[in-house]
């Protein structure tokens, strides 16, 4: 199998990555190669579907979201 060689990655990308292969209980090669993988596969309408799940599982609980325009303008306004 091919080697890949990913050069000048962020060192706080990095710590996120370890943090989360630990998390995993995965190396950190193991991880990389995890995220490679999915990311691979997953195609931009699968991402698509798997938002409009959320929103429809959102949805069905009742609760109302809050318009993020609405919480920016109040924000920039205090």
């Amino acid at each position: 199998m091919p080697d890949v060689l990913v050069r000048d990655v962020n060192e706080k990308v990095i710590e996120n990555l370890k943090r989360r292969a630990a998390l995993n209980g995965r190396s950190l090669q193991k991880e990389l190669k995890e995220i490679l993988e999915k990311s691979a596969m997953n195609s931009k309408k699968d991402y698509i579907n798997l938002a409009e799940k959320i929103r429809l599982k959102i949805a069905a609980g009742g609760k109302r979201q809050s318009d993020s325009v609405e919480l920016i303008r109040e924000d920039r306004n205090r």
